[in-house]
């Protein structure tokens, strides 16, 4: 089979280069997880550590430089990252340590104890805050803001719902990308993980929990990747659950040194507002990820990021003329599959989620960014 995969064959082939001084079966090496990019991983067994993980990563389409660099920032933090056991740049493969298979959604679904997962989740995530330094990371800024926003006019309504906007929408989707843009420059820099959710978060022994998928990092608002564990796209939370979590963080990032808000209200604000942007920004990935990567897995997650988009624009007046385009867009929402869809995207695109429960859907180690 490796023989039709040219990339895995040349991973093989480096693992046996390896395999001596690290420990390792080359011949065991298995599938571990997709991406929604274009890295895959794969699991192989060691005589040292059980199990490595070997991650293929095209150096044209992804820049591993970056994983390697942010995994040694996090890891520093106190975090617990995969380490780097050995690495190819040139050709974009690297050894990892393994951090298990139990994503927090798999324990989730599983009734594992939420209050406790997610206590050392923010726990974890106020100390990537605190070590944030200037200039280690690229910034979040305008034109990165800008250009996730417009996924959603240009995949979630142009292509996913096949619409076109009057003058006075795109007006009003505008004016609300202007507000949220704002929003998230005016709040202090740290360091972003950008994909900080139930599916990129393993749950361990020791040190939980373990961080993947961390290679996007910037430096931008302490609120987006606090609601983006919050109000991720694969598991809806009661409100009263989301307030509790999110004074335990305030709470913990003001002790800690993190620059966030005095008053909690105004921390609730800026989350709220952060994470409009963040779901627009996902409507448009999920939309791109089937149509233009044959990846239809994500169109069961389009109601509950919606959702998410809606407790907001519905609760800020700031955000009326969106909540309008949004009422038109409802009418015009797929109660099939999109054309050209596989079969399997039909049940996809209709299954719904259970509020204040884990939502069922494949569990892996996916970024949606």
């Amino acid at each position: 089979m490796s023989g039709t995969d040219p990339r895995r064959t040349a991973l093989v082939a480096w693992l046996t280069s390896i395999a001596d001084t690290e420990g390792l079966h080359p011949e065991t090496l298995r599938p571990a997880s997709n991406d929604a990019s274009f890295r895959r991983y794969f699991r192989l067994d060691s005589d040292r550590a059980g199990t490595r993980i070997a991650m293929d990563a095209p150096p044209e389409r992804e820049d591993s430089r970056q994983f390697v660099k942010v995994a040694r920032l996090f890891g520093r933090a106190g975090v617990s990252t995969p380490h780097i056991v050995a690495d190819d740049l040139a050709r974009g493969f690297l050894l990892l340590t393994d951090l298990g298979q139990t994503t927090y959604l798999q324990a989730l679904e599983a009734r594992a104890d939420d209050g406790r997962l997610y206590q050392d989740a923010l726990e974890s995530l106020v100390r990537i805050q605190a070590a944030s330094c200037p200039g280690e990371l690229p910034p979040y800024d305008r034109g990165r803001l800008l250009t996730e926003l417009r996924l959603f006019p240009d995949w979630y309504i142009g292509r996913h719902l096949r619409a076109t906007l009057a003058a006075d929408e795109r007006a009003a989707l505008e004016d609300a990308f202007d507000l949220l843009i704002a929003s998230a420059l005016a709040q202090p820099a740290v360091y972003v993980h950008r994909d900080y959710h139930s599916r990129n978060l393993m749950v361990l022994s020791a040190g939980n929990p373990g961080v993947l998928d961390f290679q996007d990092a910037v430096l931008g608002a302490p609120t987006y990747d606090l609601v983006s564990l919050l109000r991720d796209a694969y598991i809806e939370w009661p409100e009263e659950r989301q307030i509790n979590w999110a004074v335990r963080y305030w709470q913990g990032a003001r002790a800690a040194g993190v620059p966030v808000p005095e008053d909690f209200a105004d921390l609730w604000r800026a989350m709220e507002w952060m994470g409009l942007q963040r779901t627009l920004k996902v409507l448009g990935i999920f939309a791109r990820l089937f149509y233009r990567d044959g990846k239809d897995r994500y169109l069961a997650d389009l109601p509950l990021v919606m959702r998410h988009t809606r407790s907001v624009v519905e609760r800020y007046a700031a955000f009326d003329g969106l909540r309008r385009l949004l009422d038109r867009l409802d009418a015009l929402t797929p109660s099939f599959a999109p054309v050209g869809a596989p079969a399997s995207a039909a049940s996809a695109a209709t299954a719904g989620k259970t509020e204040g429960k884990p939502g069922a859907s494949p569990a892996s180690s996916e970024t949606a960014d």
